[in-house]
């Protein structure tokens, strides 16, 4: 029997995700090293966790709302508010997602007809092209260089508008090079924006991680709160990954839509992980932001330790100010950053990801996660010293 003729064409032109091919293979390889996974290397905080288990042992293992907990959403709320200064009504402009992710698959079936063009910048993360094409869209990269330190520029932005451009998604800090937007950058952008009938998809799910001043959320630009719909979760900023627990927050028209959409595929978030992200919140937040600024000070001291390690070895690197991840160039070898990956792990064992899973632009360069121990990463810096000291022009 042809088998393929079940499986939906969109789904067969799929590529499997660039990221999981070389974690598969460092997990069958003895004494690998990996900077491949963007997943931070701490526990979630344990008052977070003690929480969870005094709800199950209250017999929490019920339904919630659609929506999420009110508990939650006025928490999400306030910490909105008091962290970037936007104001969303719990009561309808706030969703508690499955994480971040089913925010991305959610907000796009929620806005796009099918032949709508999604801007995304290149390199970006691997699931939002992919979920545009399953919702019917139409994914248009966006190029970001190097030589604007991998930001979304006015200029290109504008060069990729069309008559079918519905939606821009907008993900700073970024996976995978660690660029962020400042507020003025931030500004420009809206302007291009503002004259449009585009959409934004803010994804601000590294918004805790950013190393040079406090993050600003686009939602927050002139004029941008209703027409964008911002993400976030508490993956990172809490160590929380796999609680699969993030929000969206908008106007009532995009949530609202998204709901619909939310109760016939997930119902609600599990409420374990609500309880949870309800305690993170409640104490990560409101005690001075103590447990998330000290995961923040280690990753700024990884950050620095890799980024001076990776230019030592004579790679070329802009200075990433956001999330954990860096994404030097390593075209001095000649290589593709598929070839560069893969004889790397072969011959150093090390496990980074090559550039171009994240989109055209990231050909040419790798991106190297720093969510791990110091030791982790020096194991790893001293391995690819000596395998770019082979090859390097």
């Amino acid at each position: 029997m042809n088998w393929e003729h079940f499986i939906s064409s969109k789904v067969s032109k799929m590529p499997p995700s660039g990221i999981r091919k070389f974690f598969d293979i460092v997990n069958e390889m003895e004494d690998a090293v990996s900077l491949g996974v963007g997943e931070p290397d701490f526990v979630t905080p344990w008052n977070i966790r003690q929480a969870c288990v005094d709800s199950l042992e209250e017999g929490m293992t019920h339904y919630t709302s659609n929506w999420g907990m009110i508990e939650l959403r006025d928490a999400v709320h306030q910490y909105l508010d008091e962290r970037f200064d936007i104001s969303y009504n719990p009561e309808g402009e706030i969703l508690i997602t499955v994480g971040a992710s089913e925010g991305i698959d959610l907000a796009l079936r929620t806005l796009i007809e099918h032949g709508d063009e999604v801007l995304i910048p290149d390199p970006s993360y691997v699931s939002y092209a992919p979920c545009v094409s399953l919702a019917g869209g139409v994914p248009t990269a966006v190029t970001c260089t190097a030589e604007d330190n991998f930001k979304l520029t006015p200029d290109h932005l504008k060069q990729k508008i069309g008559p079918k451009t519905k939606v821009l998604i907008l993900p700073y800090p970024n996976n995978p090079t660690g660029a962020i937007m400042t507020r003025k950058e931030l500004e420009a952008i809206a302007k291009v924006i503002e004259d449009t009938d585009i959409a934004v998809i803010s994804d601000e799910i590294y918004a805790e991680l950013t190393y040079n001043g406090d993050h600003v959320s686009f939602a927050n630009m002139p004029n941008m709160r209703d027409r964008t719909i911002l993400l976030n979760g508490f993956s990172k900023a809490f160590a929380m990954t796999g609680w699969r627990l993030g929000y969206a927050a908008g106007n009532p028209h995009f949530i609202g839509g998204m709901v619909k959409i939310h109760q016939y595929t997930m119902l609600c978030a599990p409420i374990m992980s609500q309880v949870a992200g309800l305690e993170a919140l409640k104490s990560g937040f409101k005690d001075n932001f103590e447990t998330v600024r000290n995961m923040v000070r280690q990753y700024n001291h990884r950050r620095r330790v890799i980024l001076k390690g990776v230019r030592d070895m004579g790679l070329e690197c802009f200075e990433p100010l956001g999330a954990f991840y860096i994404f030097p160039s390593i075209q001095k070898t000649g290589m593709t950053s598929e070839e560069f990956c893969e004889r790397l792990l072969m011959e150093e064992k090390v496990a980074v990801v090559p550039g171009n899973a994240f989109g055209k632009s990231g050909e040419g360069f790798i991106r190297c996660s720093y969510a791990y121990s110091i030791d982790n990463i020096n194991i790893a810096l001293e391995r690819m010293g000596n395998f770019v000291a082979r090859y390097i022009k």
